[in-house]
């Protein structure tokens, strides 16, 4: 109807003397471009900022998921999404949409807004697919140096798990270190603050829900992950994060969390991590560097517990069981470097390596069993091609060894985006 309007005026615009002098052919195309400018303005005026163009992260995260805190008012639209193809040694190849993630903001004042993600996992949930809530938080807006949130949050530890659209990180998959030890992607429900002391330092401070001991395993801590469902909240949580910009090209940061993850185990598992990390750019070279460990209490009872038959209320002998970590450790240090940068930066071509070390039993309690298959190292090279500020296409290559010698090596390629 606006339209329709909108030709009928410029019609008889056309037909003043002023038009009459034009051609038939200069008339109308003429026409058609002040249709088209104005039919523009008109779409902008209904749906206002809905599809803001991605501008740059806040708040420690992606530019995708930051969009809502450039809106004044009303709602933002975004997203990300990634597929990868996994060539295994173990002849196991497999090709998967892994993700496909939708952001949902809407701005209720200068103060109040809504963030929200909502991810769609593996494709379809006809197979091994989901359909979760990532995150969905309320934060009110104070000031630069405090301000609140409540809601889903993503627990504020380590890199990528703020980080985690794909256009942030080279390589095809997220890194071990930061899926075993911290177990990204994590969120939980919860509270805090966040904000500015001054344009260099800022500090996220959480109260969470804790993990869920009942899940973790050899492997790391990522099954206790509660992800906002129906969480057990027995034990909680706290999480301090501080991140200082040193200079406009490095990044250093720390962050604590400590709780308990017992739940209705009947012990505390008290869980302890800690970690350090720093970005930095130097020209066409950038490097990214990460430390974290982990403690647990009650190791012992733990797996003993989780080892106890329901039916019979026996368990294995301790040198039976597969511990879980008492201790767990990992650090990771990788380098790209832009070989390739267009004149108008939007095309970069980024060869790099990344060296892994992790044990996710690098302590276990005396007497159960240790086998040595989580203590890794993990060389990775590759290649990342943005052909566009918001695209990425992936290469690359990992070799991995474990103490017990049954890694296999694999290469992959993925593909991903953001908008």
């Amino acid at each position: 109807m606006r339209r329709s309007v909108i030709v009928c005026l410029l019609a008889i615009t056309a037909l003043t003397p002023v038009g009459m002098a034009a051609s038939d052919g200069e008339r109308i195309a003429e026409l058609e471009r002040k249709v088209d400018a104005l039919s523009r303005e008109s779409e902008r005026a209904s749906y206002g900022d809905l599809f803001l163009p991605v501008g740059k992260g806040r708040y420690g995260l992606g530019p995708a998921a930051s969009k809502i805190y450039d809106q004044t008012s009303g709602v933002t639209i975004g997203g990300y999404g990634e597929a990868i193809y996994e060539n295994k040694e173990d002849g196991t190849d497999t090709a998967d949409f892994l993700r496909a993630i939708i952001y949902l903001g809407h701005r209720f004042s200068d103060q109040w807004l809504l963030n929200t993600e909502i991810e769609f996992e593996h494709a379809s949930t006809d197979k091994e697919g989901s359909a979760s809530v990532e995150f969905a938080y309320l934060d009110y807006l104070h000031s630069e140096a405090f301000n609140f949130r409540a809601g889903l949050l993503l627990v504020p530890v380590g890199i990528v798990n703020e980080l985690h659209e794909p256009t942030l990180f080279l390589s095809a998959k997220r890194t071990e270190v930061e899926s075993k030890i911290i177990p990204t992607t994590w969120r939980e429900n919860g509270v805090g603050f966040f904000g500015q002391f001054s344009d260099a330092l800022s500090y996220k401070a959480y109260v969470v829900n804790g993990l869920r001991g009942e899940n973790f395993s050899a492997s790391g801590l990522r099954g206790g992950r509660q992800k906002g469902s129906e969480a057990l909240a027995d034990d909680f949580a706290g999480i301090l994060r501080l991140d200082l910009a040193v200079s406009e090209n490095l990044d250093i940061g720390g962050s604590l969390y400590h709780g308990g993850s017992g739940q209705d185990l009947g012990v505390t598992v008290d869980t302890t991590i800690v970690e350090g990390h720093a970005l930095a750019r130097m020209g066409a070279l950038q490097l990214r560097a990460l430390a974290t460990m982990a403690e647990l209490d009650d190791v012992a009872s733990l797996n003993r517990i989780l080892a106890t038959d329901p039916e019979t209320g026996v368990a294995p002998a301790d040198g039976d069981i597969e511990s879980i970590g008492e201790e767990l450790f990992g650090w990771y240090l990788e380098a790209g470097l832009d070989v390739f940068t267009s004149d108008d930066g939007e095309c970069t071509v980024t060869p790099f390596v990344r060296y892994e070390e992790l044990d996710t039993q690098d302590r276990t309690p005396a007497g159960f069993k240790n086998s040595g298959t989580y203590d890794q190292e993990i060389i990775t090279f590759g290649v990342a091609v943005r052909p566009a500020e918001q695209i990425v296409f992936k290469l690359d290559h990992q070799v991995t060894d474990n103490a017990a010698g049954s890694a296999r090596d694999q290469s992959n390629v993925a593909m991903g985006y953001i908008f």
